[in-house]
């Protein structure tokens, strides 16, 4: 009897230890190790700084939600950040515009992994993974008054569980992502955008086809916004898509990605003709590296900076950084680069981006830090 103990014991140790080996060498789990700034690359001219610290910081990097900071809109002197895995939404205080936080206030908790986030007219506007709510801070201290909050949206939860707000010409766009790495979805509000009037009143779909479009910034009149591919396909396929989104438009997922290509290894279906040509789907207007995660983009300067969130399960991984695209010609250059170490170790997973005053505000949602990046 006891030498059957010790053999189960024995088989349970090998079968964590292999676990544990999977999840270091697949998932891209790594310690994070103490760092200062220095190991950030930049393009010529620009300094990285933290601009905020201690915002959910955790020790490893694992596929899912993290602890950290996500998403971070500006006014009036008050940063509001959302951080998921605390269910609250902070307020970083800076009223005199010098780039050092007088203070730290909640602004709201107990949500469930609270995530977009959007001001407008007097209201913060918060996409939680299960619904969409609006609140104020009557008296400007960073707190919201309880009495004000207003529940808009009910949302599906569950798998892809980010959700993105964004108010534009007065109307709430709402981006949810897929169930699934790739399939055909039941819930008709799942890899979709969804746009309703300010008060979370007639909802409909404004796109589809979108497996998990996590940032949507407006530009020159247009909704530009970032989606995640599919895993599990090929290490460099599919590209993950900037797009712009139309109404009525269906953007490929889950038989589709990048420049109309079928993805035959799903849809075993077969065509008179290719179903990713228009006017069926609609493709992407910028591909990038698979498997990078973007989430976060911003417009500077007349191009479009990225943050690649990161690989999961590419080998070698790739993203961990934040990119730059000119726009005249699409071409991607690397613009902060470095929290993906030589090794393989991860010293953050950046998220957001926000210009505030010619500085670029990246979030990291695993390191737990806000970064300022700004003209030397």
């Amino acid at each position: 009897m006891k030498k059957t103990w010790v053999h189960l014991i024995v088989i349970l140790f090998l079968i964590l230890s292999g676990l544990g080996y999977y999840l270091y060498s697949s998932l891209t789990v790594r310690i994070a190790q103490p760092y200062s700034m220095d190991f950030i690359t930049l393009q010529p001219g620009y300094k990285i700084e933290v601009f905020a610290d201690d915002l959910g910081p955790q020790k490893v990097s694992i596929p899912g939600p993290n602890n950290g900071v996500r998403m971070v809109e500006y006014q009036e002197g008050i940063f509001y950040a959302t951080i998921p895995g605390k269910g609250e939404v902070i307020a970083l205080h800076d009223q005199d515009s010098d780039w050092n936080i007088e203070k730290r206030t909640t602004f709201i908790s107990g949500l469930t992994r609270p995530h977009g986030i959007a001001l407008h007219d007097g209201y913060v506007y918060i996409a939680a993974e299960d619904e969409v709510i609006r609140v104020k801070d009557l008296n400007g201290d960073g707190i919201a008054e309880p009495e004000t909050m207003e529940h808009l949206v009910d949302l599906p939860a569950g798998s892809h569980w980010t959700r993105t707000v964004k108010i534009f010409n007065d109307e709430m766009y709402i981006s949810i992502g897929s169930t699934c790495n790739v399939c055909h979805e039941e819930n008709p509000w799942r890899a979709k955008i969804i746009r309703c009037n300010l008060d979370g009143s007639n909802c409909n779909i404004f796109a589809s086809g979108l497996r998990n479009a996590v940032d949507l910034e407006w530009h020159e009149g247009e909704i530009w916004a970032t989606d995640n591919g599919r895993d599990l396909l090929d290490n460099d396929l599919p590209p993950e898509e900037i797009n712009i989104i139309e109404e009525g438009k269906n953007y490929g997922w889950p038989i589709c990605y990048g420049k109309n290509i079928h993805d035959t290894e799903f849809d075993k279906n077969t065509y008179i003709r290719n179903p990713c040509m228009e006017p069926f789907e609609t493709p992407s207007l910028i591909d990038m590296q698979a498997h990078s995660a973007p989430i976060g983009l911003a417009f500077y300067e007349g191009d479009l900076l990225v943050a690649f969130h990161g690989s999961w399960n590419r080998q070698p991984p790739t993203g961990y950084k934040v990119v730059r695209i000119t726009l005249k010609t699409n071409e991607i250059q690397d613009f902060a680069a470095g929290w993906l170490a030589d090794d393989g170790s991860v010293r953050g997973r950046p998220a957001d981006i926000l210009i505030v005053n010619n500085s670029i505000l990246v979030t990291d949602d695993v390191a737990g830090k806000i970064y300022r990046i700004y003209k030397s």
